[in-house]
């Protein structure tokens, strides 16, 4: 059975960086595009990058372009996303998603079927 399992969560003073790792493994398809969304209880979900596993290309939120980068080492079906110059209002829950279709929305969570448990990244003033 697939899954995707995150690690780097944690605490950071505002202005820190933190990296955040996800593994997929055990899944009887390709990923096409593998992402990391973030939500606050009580909010909707929201996309801040994803990445096309076929040739690497990145999109991202406009509240953390410039700030943060996403990466995959594809040899170890591995997404990485570092973030730089962290805000407190980047605080929430960070989710590993994963897509095994071609044509999606990018940034859209209904469009990643696959999706990690979410670890916790708290910034602080």
């Amino acid at each position: 059975q697939g899954q995707l399992v995150e690690s780097g969560g944690g605490s950071v003073q505002a202005g820190g960086s933190l990296r955040l790792s996800c593994t997929a493994s055990g899944y009887p398809y390709r990923h096409n595009y593998m992402g990391w969304f973030r939500q606050t209880p009580g909010k909707e979900r929201e996309g801040v990058a994803t990445i096309y596993t076929g040739d690497s290309s990145t999109y991202y939120a406009d509240s953390v372009k410039g700030r943060f980068t996403i990466s995959q080492d594809n040899s170890k079906n591995k997404v990485y996303l570092q973030m730089n110059s962290l805000k407190p209002a980047d605080t929430d829950v960070y989710y590993c998603a994963a897509s095994r279709w071609t044509r999606i929305t990018i940034l859209r969570p209904y469009d990643y079927g696959d999706w990690g448990p979410g670890p916790q990244v708290t910034v602080s003033s």
